[in-house]
């Protein structure tokens, strides 16, 4: 068979046309799904739970949702059926869990977008590995976290502190994270306030309940919660020696 320019052309432009009906019949079907999902979810909890984003999976009639809890739902192409759990692909080793992947890659993300200067570091003189602990001031586990402040610097560890009041706004703890979010010396303040101090009051603004909110999206509910370079979220205390095993520092 004999093929004109012509007809290669033709059959080009074919083939462009029906990936551009088909990018665009996929894009009226997430924005449906969408559509269906939001009153279901958004209008249902009169927006007390958010869909923060629709993604296509491995499977093409199943579609990741993020909802602002940071918990994950998967949602069939109708939108008619949700389920919550894990996906898994098989393989010859055995089952590779493709939920937990994601969930990191978005954890580093979110904690990547805070700027340094609304966290307070503490940095050794040879960093071998960092971590960002979500911690409360009043948290008993918190304070025996930082106790082993040294010990961490020791090993090489970074302690890249954020700031999750349990309870928000009307915790307890919230007014000294501001005296110490506000305070001229953070690190200073900060040990002050875990050593169980009284700081002066300020009044300052803070970065406080963006990271509250931030922690909520991690699925964070308690403190300390620790996030780790590859992006897992470890809930509760570890001794220093533990850690450095857990980041594979000798």
């Amino acid at each position: 068979m004999t093929f004109t320019l012509k007809r290669v052309l033709a059959m080009f432009g074919l083939v462009a046309m029906l990936v551009a009906v088909s990018a665009s019949q996929a894009q009226n079907r997430d924005q449906s799904l969408r559509g269906k999902l939001a009153l279901a979810i958004e209008v249902a909890s009169q927006n007390q739970l958010e869909i923060v984003s629709v993604k296509a999976t491995a499977l093409s009639t199943i579609y990741e949702v993020q909802l602002n809890t940071g918990e994950i739902l998967y949602a069939d192409i109708s939108g008619d059926y949700l389920f919550a759990g894990d996906m898994y692909r098989t393989s010859d080793t055995g089952l590779i869990n493709l939920s937990t992947g994601q969930r990191q890659e978005r954890s580093l993300a979110k904690v990547a977008a805070i700027p340094a200067e609304e966290m307070i570091i503490f940095t050794p003189d040879e960093i071998k590995a960092s971590i960002t602990v979500f911690t409360d001031v009043d948290c008993t586990y918190c304070r025996k976290l930082h106790g082993e402040l040294d010990d961490l610097m020791a090993k090489g560890i970074e302690v890249r502190y954020m700031a999750y009041p349990r309870g928000g706004a009307d915790a307890a703890s919230f007014e000294k994270m501001v005296s110490v979010w506000c305070s001229d010396d953070r690190k200073k303040a900060l040990t002050q306030a875990k050593n169980g101090q009284n700081l002066p009051g300020a009044d300052c603004n803070t970065p406080i309940m963006e990271h509250y909110a931030l922690g909520n999206e991690l699925g964070i509910s308690g403190t300390p919660a620790l996030i780790f370079p590859d992006g897992r979220v470890i809930p509760g205390y570890l001794d220093s020696d533990r850690l450095a095993a857990m980041l594979k520092i000798d």
